[in-house]
């Protein structure tokens, strides 16, 4: 019997119209195990930082206003769905009871760790995942059993070998006795038994991490678009489905800015040679895309990426050029700070590195200071071109410059991998240079 773990999204179970058809989805994979993670209900995450955050600023009624507006909206899903039982309304007000005296120590304190947030944001996934495996008629496991991680909250680090561990002993039994299992993704647990989050977006990490542990025959991630698309289609209307893309090509467009997919799930899909689809809840007969060992998009460019508040730091020194380990003193000053570095140029007497721009500390400007002098350029977009035959594709510079054509360019990289050409360019021109770049490469006859 095929196993897949199926990863439902935010939206996609954002009210029970939706969770209704979640069920449909999931029962429609008849003769076949699934696994079926969860994120909260959209908006809510959001709305427990925010709720979080008014107690730790001592605003307790904002807080309990929100505290009431997420309860609220899972009781009334509950009757929706018509499952709204003496049990399943006890459990949910035993967790909306919890967040109560969270935030009302929290107000107390006038702060709160990481720790704390976790336990918090964790909310979300318990009540949706309550609601799915009621509505479904389910077992439902949570997922701190199996997902076992360090205690770097709020970005924790999966321990694979326990997982596997934990997933012998705690999810297969259930799968022998039925063939759904409901579960959260992007929470886990440290070895205090501590809950922890994976990070922002970690639901598809989790998924990746089951997949390994159970050797899946496929990990499905349903969203509310048709997979990845060749630009973002709020950008570009035309935009359209990738049918087949490599594991390499979906990292890097995932990485600048295709939401669709977090970075971190192909990877532990990459070990075990597990096929990735990406399908619309609200379309599930429609089109989706396949990220499958081995595939390849076979294109130059197979899909544009745009990743928004990006900035340039240059750093000038004249005397560069003499100096041994230049390199390695400016780097070890990120390395330091733990601030990442996306892009990289260099002249003779100029090194320009690209980063976010909420990654921008003080500290960081000074010590740069101490090597040469340092201009920051902000406000800026990192676009990305991605595609396997890109590198062995010698018009791709030549097509891409005439897209371009009227609209300043601060930095251009070509990845080493051979798959990515990045451009930084002022955010305000980027929306235009995505639209001709995408005419370009996928409505002006170049393939």
């Amino acid at each position: 019997m095929r196993t897949l773990v199926m990863k439902f999204g935010g939206t996609s179970v954002g009210s029970a119209a939706h969770i209704r058809e979640v069920a449909s989805i999931v029962r429609s994979r008849e003769g076949s195990r699934c696994v079926v993670l969860v994120s909260a209900m959209a908006g809510i995450t959001n709305t427990l930082f925010e709720m979080a955050e008014a107690a730790r600023s001592h605003d307790l009624d904002r807080a309990i206003r929100l505290l009431g507006k997420i309860e609220q909206s899972h009781l009334e899903a509950s009757h929706e769905l018509d499952i709204a039982t003496p049990d399943i309304i006890g459990k949910i007000r035993e967790i909306i009871e919890n967040l109560r005296r969270r935030i009302h120590g929290i107000d107390l304190l006038g702060e709160f760790s990481l720790r704390v947030m976790d336990e918090i944001a964790a909310a979300g996934e318990r009540l949706s995942s309550l609601l799915v495996s009621e509505y479904i008629k389910c077992p439902l496991l949570d997922a701190r059993k199996v997902i076992r991680t360090d205690n770097h909250f709020g970005n924790a680090h999966p321990k694979l070998p326990v997982i596997k561990r934990n997933a012998a002993l705690y999810l297969e039994p259930l799968l022998e006795s039925s063939d759904i299992i409901v579960t959260q993704g992007y929470i886990g647990s440290d070895d205090a038994d501590d809950t922890t989050t994976l990070g922002r977006g970690g639901s598809d990490y989790s998924a990746g991490l089951l997949a390994l542990a159970l050797q899946a025959d496929e990990i499905e991630i349903w969203t509310d678009v048709e997979g990845i698309m060749t630009a973002d289609p709020r950008i570009v209307p035309s935009a359209r489905t990738v049918d087949i893309l490599s594991y390499e090509e979906a990292v890097e467009l995932a990485s600048y800015g295709a939401k669709v997919l977090h970075p971190a799930t192909v990877r532990p899909a990459l070990e075990a040679g597990i096929p990735v689809t990406i399908r619309s809840t609200f379309a599930p007969y429609g089109k989706f895309s396949t990220i499958s060992p081995g595939e390849s998009s076979g294109r130059p460019c197979v899909a544009i990426a745009m990743r928004r508040q990006v900035m340039i730091i240059s750093i000038i020194q004249e005397s560069m050029t003499d100096q041994a380990g230049f390199l390695a003193k400016l780097f070890d000053i990120f390395g330091r700070l733990g601030v990442s570095v996306d892009l990289v140029s260099t002249s003779e007497i100029c090194v320009s590195v690209s980063l976010d721009k909420r990654l921008l500390f003080e500290d960081l400007l000074k010590n740069l200071e101490e090597l040469g002098q340092v201009s920051v350029a902000d406000n800026r977009a990192v676009i990305a071109i991605v595609g396997d035959l890109l590198r062995k594709t010698p018009e791709v510079l030549r097509t891409t410059f005439i897209a371009m054509d009227g609209i300043p360019i601060d930095l251009i990289s070509m990845g080493a991998n051979g798959i990515n050409l990045s451009l930084i360019v002022q955010e305000a021109d980027a929306e235009r240079a995505i639209r001709g770049l995408h005419t370009a490469f996928f409505e002006g006859g170049s393939r």
